[in-house]
C-alpha cells in the first residue's frame, strides 16, 4: 500500500511554495509524524510530517522545485512493501552498534529570564572521551553570566553538534552522547568527519531561494532560523529590510609592519552587552553628575575599633561597603526619586532598596544585587557582599542575582581612582561612585590638618531627579559617614 505525501494548506492567500530541504531520501524508514521536508513560502516556513509510518519510496518534488497546494511531494510505502529497502537498513548496524546502548542528547539548559541564546565558550570533552554523570562537559557564555553544562549521565561523547564560538538557543542540542563506554573507539572517527561534512554541505543546507536572493543582493553572513541554522528566504528578506547599522568610527591607517603585530579578538557576549547597555544609558537618560567629598576619619576609627570583635562574632570582615550601603539607604529614604525609575510617562517609586554592588571580574563588569538592604544589618550586608563577590569572580552568578536593582554603588577606589563620573545602570536613576581615600590638608576650625578624604560622585537621571535632590542625597551620605552615629538614630 502506498501513501501519498502532499503539500499541506499554506495559509490564507498563499498558493505555492518552494521545496527547501528534504530530511529523508528514498529508501529511508520514516515514523508517523516525523518531519520529511521543509517548504518555504514568501511568508513562513512549513514542515511536512509523514502521514504514516513506512519507507520513503519516491521523491516527486526535489529541492528548489515550486509546488502548489495539495501537489504530490513523495510516496511512502507501508506494510509488506516497507521491507524492500531492508538491505540498506541491514548495512547500517555495522556503524550503529558503535554508539553502544542508548544514545542521549545533551541539551542547552535554561539560561534565565529573558535570555534566549548563548555562545559555546569551551568544550571540556572531545569526541570519544568518556565522562561521569554530572561531570562538566562545556561552558556556555550568555550576555550576563557563564553557564556550565553537566553530563546528564555517565557515558562517552559521540558527536559535537555545536562547536566553540557557535551560538545556541535555550533548549537546543549541544551534543550526542552514548551511555555505553564501548562507543569510545569508534565514535571518534565518525565525529572527525562531521565538521568537514558540515562545512562542505553548508551551501547545500541553505534554502535554494535564500541562496538565490543572497547572490542577487550580494549578501553574506545572514543568520539562519531554519532547521540546523539553515538560512531561509525570510531570513534574507529580514536582513535586507533591517536598517543599516550606525557607521562606526573608522580605524586610522595602520602600517603593514605594525598590523602584523596586532591581535584581533572577538568581543565576548558579556562585553558586547556592557557596551550596548552603557551606550543606551547615555542615549536614553538625561545624565548629570554632582560631586562632594567626605572625611573618612570617623568611619575608619570606628572600623579599626570594632573590626576584630566584628570578625569574631559574625565571621566576616568589617569593610567600608557596609557603611556606604547603610548611608545610601539612609539618604534614599529622604530623596526617594533617586531610588525610582521611569516607566513610559509614569515614575515608579520603590518602597524598598535593592542595592547593586558593581564588581569587576576578569570577563567584565557585573552588578550583583543585594535585595532589601534597607532591612539588613551591617553583618548581613558584609556577608552578602562577600558571597556575591566570590560568585562574580568565578562566573557563578545567576540571572536572578543580577536583576531587580534600584540603586548602584561603584567603588573605583579599589583600583586607585581619585575621581570619575559613573554611568547609570538602566533603568535605575542613580549610581554612587566611591573613590580612593587620600590624605589631604583640610581647614578644620581655622587650622590646617591632614584628613583621609574621599571624593563622592552621584550620577543621576535629571528627568526625574532635580539638582536639589541630588545634592541633598550626597550631603546626607556625607553626614552619615562623617558621623556614623546618625545611622543609629536615623538622623
Amino acid at each position: 500500500m502506498m501513501t501519498e505525501v502532499r503539500v499541506p494548506t499554506l495559509g490564507e492567500s498563499v498558493t505555492e511554495a518552494t521545496v527547501a530541504t528534504w530530511f529523508k531520501k528514498p529508501g529511508d524508514a520514516v515514523a508517523q509524524d516525523e518531519m520529511l521536508c521543509e517548504l518555504e513560502t514568501d511568508k513562513v516556513t512549513v514542515e511536512v510530517p509523514a502521514p504514516a509510518a513506512g519507507t520513503l519510496s519516491e521523491i516527486v518534488a526535489n529541492e528548489g522545485d515550486t509546488v502548489g497546494v495539495d501537489a504530490l511531494l513523495a510516496q511512502i510505502s507501508a506494510g509488506g512493501e516497507a521491507a524492500a529497502p531492508a538491505p540498506a537498513a541491514k548495512a547500517a548496524p555495522a556503524a550503529a552498534p558503535a554508539s553502544g546502548g542508548a544514545s542521549m542528547d545533551i541539551m542547552v539548559p535554561t539560561l534565565g529570564e529573558s535570555v534566549t541564546e548563548a555562545t559555546v565558550s569551551t568544550w571540556f570533552k572531545k569526541v570519544g572521551e568518556a565522562f561521569a554523570a554530572d561531570e562538566m562537559l562545556c561552558e556556555l557564555e550568555t550576555d550576563k553570566v557563564s553557564v556550565e553544562v553537566p553530563a546528564p549521565a555517565a557515558g562517552v561523547m559521540t558527536e559535537l553538534l555545536a562547536q566553540e564560538g557557535d551560538t545556541v538557543e535555550a533548549g537546543g542540542k549541544l551534543a550526542i552522547m552514548s551511555t555505553d563506554a564501548s562507543a569510545a573507539p569508534s565514535a571518534a572517527p565518525a565525529a572527525a568527519a562531521a565538521p568537514a561534512a558540515a562545512s562542505a554541505g553548508k551551501d547545500v543546507e541553505d534554502a535554494p531561494s535564500a541562496k538565490k536572493l543572497m547572490a542577487e543582493n550580494n549578501l553574506s553572513g545572514v543568520a539562519g532560523t531554519g532547521k540546523d541554522g539553515r538560512v531561509m528566504k525570510e531570513d534574507v528578506l529580514k536582513a535586507m529590510a533591517a536598517p543599516a547599522p550606525a557607521a562606526a568610527t573608522p580605524r586610522a591607517p595602520v602600517a603593514a609592519d605594525q598590523a602584523a603585530r596586532e591581535e584581533r579578538v572577538k568581543m565576548t557576549r558579556l562585553r558586547q552587552t556592557i557596551a550596548r547597555r552603557l551606550k543606551d544609558s547615555q542615549n536614553t537618560a538625561a545624565m548629570l553628575t554632582t560631586y562632594n567629598e567626605v572625611d573618612m576619619t570617623e568611619v575608619m576609627a570606628l572600623r579599626n575599633e570594632y573590626k576584630d570583635l566584628f570578625l569574631k562574632k559574625h565571621g566576616v570582615k568589617l569593610g567600608f561597603m557596609s557603611f556606604f550601603t547603610k548611608a545610601c539607604v539612609h539618604a534614599l529614604k529622604e530623596v526617594p526619586e533617586v531610588n525610582a525609575e521611569i516607566d513610559g510617562t509614569d515614575v515608579v517609586y520603590k518602597n524598598y532598596v535593592n542595592m547593586g554592588i558593581a564588581a569587576g571580574t576578569p570577563t567584565g563588569l557585573v552588578v550583583p544585587v543585594l535585595n532589601d538592604t534597607d532591612q539588613m544589618s551591617f553583618a548581613e550586608i558584609e556577608k552578602a557582599i562577600a558571597e556575591k563577590g566570590a560568585k562574580a569572580r568565578d562566573g557563578k552568578l545567576s540571572m536572578a542575582e543580577m536583576q531587580g536593582g534600584t540603586f548602584t554603588i561603584s567603588n573605583g577606589g579599589v583600583y586607585g581612582s581619585l575621581m570619575s563620573s559613573p554611568i547609570l545602570n538602566p533603568p535605575q536613576s542613580g549610581i554612587l561612585g566611591m573613590h580612593k581615600i587620600q590624605d589631604r590638608p583640610m581647614a578644620i576650625n581655622g587650622e590646617v590638618v591632614i584628613r583621609p578624604m574621599m571624593y563622592l560622585a552621584l550620577s543621576y537621571d535629571h528627568r526625574i531627579v532635580d539638582g536639589k535632590g541630588a545634592v541633598t542625597f550626597l550631603v546626607r551620605v556625607k553626614e552619615a559617614l562623617e558621623d556614623p552615629r546618625r545611622l543609629l538614630m536615623d538622623l
